[in-house]
C-alpha cells in the first residue's frame, strides 16, 4: 500500500489542524464483552486488532477498543470508577432510509444491545433511536431527509 501525505494548510505562520475524525477509541472495562457486542452487530475487525487491543472497520472512521486502565494511563487522567451513568459523548450511525433505523435497532436488541429510545420520527424531519452498549456508551441511529453518503457509505453532509 503506497503512503499518502497531506500537506497541511499554513495560515499566518500557523499550521492549520486538518479537518477530519479518523479514528475514535472507547475505553473498555471489560474488552472482550465490548469487543463480542460489536462483533455480533456484524461489524469486522481489522488486522489491527490483537488480544489486548480491537479495531472495527467503519465507512471512513476506525472505531477502536482499548482497556479503559490503559487509555487512562497514556492520557495521563484518573481513572472513572465503573461503566454506569451517561458519558457525555455519543457516538452515531446515520442510515439511508427511514426504515432503516427500525431495522438497525432490531438487529442492536438481537446482539444484547440496551434500547434508551425506541425509534420515533424527530421533531427536525429525520428519524431517530438511541441505544447503550454494555459499557453504556450511548449510540444515536438516525435518518436525516438530507445526508449525503459517499460510496463507502461514509456522511459526507447533512
Amino acid at each position: 500500500m503506497k503512503k499518502v501525505y497531506v500537506k497541511y494548510m499554513n495560515w499566518e505562520g500557523y499550521i492549520v489542524v486538518p479537518q477530519r475524525v479518523t479514528l475514535l477509541t472507547v475505553g473498555a472495562y471489560n474488552l472482550p464483552e465490548l469487543r463480542t457486542f460489536y462483533k455480533s452487530l456484524g461489524w469486522e475487525e481489522t488486522e489491527f486488532s490483537s488480544d489486548e487491543y480491537a479495531v472495527f472497520k467503519t465507512a471512513g472512521v476506525l472505531l477502536s477498543l482499548f482497556p479503559i486502565a490503559e487509555l487512562a494511563k497514556d492520557a495521563g487522567v484518573d481513572l472513572p470508577p465503573t461503566p454506569e451513568g451517561f458519558r457525555p459523548v455519543t457516538f452515531a450511525i446515520n442510515v439511508e432510509q427511514p426504515e432503516l433505523v427500525d431495522a438497525t435497532l432490531v438487529q442492536i436488541r438481537t446482539a444484547g444491545g440496551k434500547i434508551v429510545r425506541e425509534p420515533s420520527d424527530a421533531f427536525w424531519g429525520g428519524r431517530t433511536a438511541y441505544f447503550a452498549d454494555p459499557e453504556n456508551n450511548l449510540w444515536e441511529v438516525a435518518w436525516n431527509p438530507s445526508s449525503v453518503f459517499d460510496e463507502r457509505g461514509a456522511m459526507i453532509s447533512f
